[in-house]
């Protein structure tokens, strides 16, 4: 299988612990500048924004020079800059370093908080505020976990092995286990394996179970109940988008806080971080690919509508 080529080093240091954008220019692109390719690719840059950009000199070559305004398209060609950071609302809640070593991170994050950047989550991430805590900006995330839902995200220190780590979860020699609180019935017989196809639209908030092969497994069972809730343990073999959400509503009982299942809410204001989504990356366990380690790490959080029901209800 050939290998592909890693991208070259950014020319660029990162800024709030957040990297700069790279645009590869692709072969057999039509455009006659930089600049054209840039404006037609980046469309919500907003109008000027590339120009202004270029006569700034923030656009720059693997040379670390500024791409000139009028620079000839060139295929294959990459260039950096760094995105205007949106104004984020701080997560008031820390991201807790569960063990760290020379090769990996394992952070327990709160809810609410984005793992990597992505759309208007970016300084504000588990990722970029470890490496600004941490000082270590080539950190990177082996897996992600929703904003959503808090737990165990395991992080890699250098990038040569970051595929290695990443492997563990692509091959499922990763054991992970979820708990999650949700309404209690009597009648749904669990312990139970639930399989199903579940697909996930681009552009599309919730996934949704479809006809077909299945494609996501989580086994599910009911560790206590009590006033109308259930507390679960929720144990997934593969990795699909919203799955236990998505598993947990096909049964009736969709987890407490989740404004997706069964059906889309208003989005909250910002800087709401009430009756968060009651799903929790309990423990994670792995032999280390690097160091042959057998690894095994548990959250120490609580998942408030079961240790403090009355709050939570009230």
């Amino acid at each position: 299988m050939r290998r592909r080529t890693p991208p070259p080093p950014a020319p660029l240091p990162q800024r709030e612990g957040v990297d700069p954008v790279r645009v590869r220019l692709p072969v057999g692109g039509a455009w006659a500048t930089v600049r054209d390719h840039l404006v037609e690719r980046l469309t919500g840059a907003g109008p000027g924004t590339i120009d202004s950009m270029l006569a700034a000199g923030l656009v720059v070559g693997a040379d670390g020079r500024a791409v000139a305004p009028d620079a000839p398209y060139r295929p294959g060609m990459c260039v950096w800059f760094h995105r205007e950071l949106p104004v984020e609302v701080p997560v008031p809640f820390p991201v807790e370093v569960v063990y760290r070593d020379e090769h990996i991170v394992v952070a327990d994050k709160p809810h609410f908080l984005a793992t990597t950047p992505r759309g208007t989550h970016v300084a504000e991430t588990a990722l970029a505020r470890l490496r600004r805590e941490l000082g270590v900006p080539t950190l990177t995330a082996a897996h992600r976990l929703d904003r959503l839902t808090a737990g165990l995200v395991l992080f890699t220190v250098r990038p040569e092995e970051r595929g290695a780590y990443q492997t563990l979860f692509r091959d499922r020699r990763v054991r992970k286990e979820y708990e999650a609180v949700a309404p209690y019935d009597p009648t749904l017989a669990l312990p139970r394996t639930v399989r199903s196809r579940i697909v996930k639209e681009r552009g599309v908030q919730a996934a949704r179970e479809v006809a077909g092969e299945p494609n996501a497994e989580t086994h599910v069972e009911l560790t206590g109940h009590r006033a109308g809730l259930g507390r679960y343990r929720l144990v997934p073999t593969t990795g699909q988008t919203h799955q236990l959400r998505v598993h947990l509503n096909a049964l009736g009982i969709p987890i407490l806080g989740d404004p997706l299942y069964p059906e889309v809410a208003a989005p909250e204001p910002p800087g709401t971080f009430r009756r968060p989504l009651q799903l929790l990356a309990r423990k994670l366990e792995f032999t280390d690919p690097v160091t042959g380690t057998d690894h095994a790490f548990t959250s120490d959080r609580a998942l408030h509508a079961w240790s403090s029901y009355e709050t939570w209800a009230g």
